[in-house]
């Protein structure tokens, strides 16, 4: 019989896996100098203030609900690993 080779427990943290460009650091930065340029660009709210709820809501899938998710399935699938062993 060939066992197969045992995987390292996942991080339950989401950012461990990611890149530097898509650490939270850079995605708040990055999401803080588009609407700044937009406004020294054209000054116009109207165009300014789409560009920013557009931000808000990117902000709020991966700096809030993704991680949240992938912490519950790393928990969900260590518990049931816990459980079959």
């Amino acid at each position: 019989m060939t066992s197969e080779p045992s995987l390292p427990p996942p991080s339950s943290s989401l950012w461990v896996l990611k890149p530097w460009w898509c650490q939270p650091w850079s995605i708040i930065l990055t999401g803080l100098i588009v609407p700044a340029l937009a406004w020294v660009v054209s000054h116009r709210l109207w165009i300014v203030l789409p560009i920013s709820i557009g931000i808000l809501g990117w902000w709020i899938v991966f700096l809030y609900v993704v991680p949240k998710s992938y912490a519950e399935f790393v928990n969900a699938e260590q518990q049931k690993n816990n459980g079959v062993a």
